[in-house]
């Protein structure tokens, strides 16, 4: 319960906040702790250790994803004055 709970929670902010590009990546890693709690508790509920490695796994992709965006965060703020989601947006053409 507690990590479905995180999950819809994640799910949710990063559906209604589209305005605010740090809370999408804030709601992005809830839902991949959510995930890692899931794979931890199955993995004690099986006696199995490939769940707690694959939530090491998981947790080094997503520190290295929030490093990477952080990133990127700043330098848009730097070039841009600010963090809009519209503003993101002229970035594709």
């Amino acid at each position: 319960m507690l990590s479905f709970s995180l999950f819809i929670i994640g799910f949710l902010g990063s559906v209604f906040s589209k305005r605010h590009f740090i809370l999408i990546l804030i709601c992005l890693e809830l839902m991949i702790l959510a995930i890692n709690i899931n794979f931890i508790s199955f993995s004690i509920f099986f006696n199995d250790l490939l769940g707690q490695i694959n939530a090491i796994i998981f947790l080094t992709v997503a520190a290295s994803e929030s490093a990477l965006g952080l990133a990127i965060v700043i330098i848009f703020y730097r070039l841009r004055g600010g963090l809009s989601i519209d503003l993101i947006n002229l970035l594709k053409t």
